[in-house]
């Protein structure tokens, strides 16, 4: 097993196109000179670098790692952004040309993903447009997207929950590196604030420590998280006993991990800024940025 400071060396190296100096390792990384130096001469000695490239050896090392698929939720009617999604789903909403959901898709090929999973819902059928630019897509249809919660999203792919991105389907991903395909950690993406009035994370000790809707000194939430082997099969059991509590199908998924069986499990904070991404919540905020809807 890598340690964590071989695993971020080697992925920068395995994901540049050309040889990377110490200094520019230390910048992509944040560590230091030193413990760069350190970090590639264990590599090299270990075989899973040569002058400071990544050999098969070092990739066979980062397999365990390897992401397999990414699961979109996008099941939900949308009701803030009516009047658009009477007759669109939110993710297939068009912004100044090009569908909501593309920019995550793209970025998913991009990190050689093998495997795409949208749980549908709400008009499913005109999901089917998505295949003709991305083939490989499988559709999980939810019956029950409007008797309760995305709880019910998340259970209709329980069985693909290990080793996977779970995404929300209505960002607008402006920094296509945020989809990686080596994750070392469970981890949700959160961006450091002093006051949000979403969602919002908190940690002590380096673990995800609670959540609350509105908070100060914490992190805020974006809707994209990663679930390893472990994590993602406890997250399956956790969220079909969580369903069978009271008012269980009036909850979102992300509560089961971060709230009700938060001390099951052990998931970080990958940091991220307000610059990689757009998050449309209304009708209003999408006129905005697309004035073809003003009309």
């Amino acid at each position: 097993m890598l340690s964590r400071k071989e695993f971020d060396v080697l992925t920068k190296i395995e994901s540049a196109e050309i040889k990377l100096s110490q200094r520019e390792l230390s910048r992509l990384t944040g560590y230091s000179i030193g413990t760069i130096n350190s970090t590639l001469a264990f590599l090299e000695e270990n075989k899973l670098t040569k002058d400071s490239m990544i050999t098969e050896k070092g990739i066979t090392s980062l397999e365990p790692y390897r992401v397999q698929r990414v699961i979109f939720i996008a099941a939900g009617f949308g009701s803030r952004m009516i009047p658009i999604t009477l007759n669109t789903p939110k993710p297939l909403i068009r912004v100044k040309g090009e569908r909501i959901i593309d920019s995550m898709l793209d970025a998913v090929l991009k990190a050689e993903i093998r495997e795409i999973i949208i749980v549908r819902g709400y008009l499913a059928e005109q999901f089917d447009q998505l295949l003709y630019k991305y083939p490989n897509i499988k559709f999980i249809d939810n019956p029950s997207f409007n008797e309760g919660n995305n709880i019910s999203s998340a259970l209709c792919a329980k069985e693909f929950l290990s080793n996977s991105y779970i995404c929300e389907a209505d960002l607008i991903l402006k920094n296509p590196s945020l989809i990686t395909k080596y994750q070392y950690s469970s981890n949700y993406c959160g961006i450091k604030c002093d006051f949000t009035d979403d969602w919002c994370l908190f940690k002590k000790k380096g673990r995800i420590s609670g959540v609350s809707v509105g908070g100060e000194n914490g992190w805020r939430m974006l809707g994209i998280s990663y679930w390893n082997s472990e994590d993602g099969n406890l997250l399956r059991e956790c969220l079909e006993k969580a369903y069978k509590m009271p008012g269980g199908k009036e909850r979102y998924w992300d509560s089961v991990p971060l709230s009700v069986f938060n001390d099951k499990f052990n998931l970080e904070i990958r940091e991220c800024s307000f610059d990689d991404f757009i998050e449309l919540d209304t009708f209003n905020e999408l006129k905005e940025i697309d004035k073809s809807y003003e009309y």
